[in-house]
């Protein structure tokens, strides 16, 4: 249940992270709750996954990576642009609570 809480946590860190850049510009209520869940969900399934002995930063990087493809879909058809700063900030988010999972809340699962 620790782990779970931390997880969680963790997931809400990394969804008011990258909703704050997206307030900032001025995007809808949609895209920022969509963003924000998203972070939470993927705060859990990181922590929680195991995959192929992966080190936890690359887990996070591939999972994130992953999960953000329908969203970059939708995106794509009103430019490609659009779909650099979303991955970039996948690809950082990912990657930092996979390692921060990895490094941290593994001792919470095992102690």
């Amino acid at each position: 249940m620790k782990k779970l809480i931390l997880s969680l946590l963790l997931g809400i860190t990394a969804g008011i992270i990258d909703v704050i850049p997206m307030i900032v510009q001025g995007l809808n209520g949609y895209a920022n709750s969509s963003a924000f869940i998203e972070w939470v969900i993927l705060g859990v399934i990181i922590t929680h996954i195991e995959l192929l002995n992966l080190k936890g930063w690359l887990k996070g990087f591939v999972v994130a990576q992953l999960c953000v493809l329908p969203i970059v879909i939708i995106v794509a058809q009103n430019g490609i642009l659009g779909i650099i700063p979303i991955l970039l900030m996948t690809a950082i988010l990912g990657s930092m609570v996979g390692f921060i999972s990895t490094k941290y809340l593994a001792r919470a699962y095992n102690g």
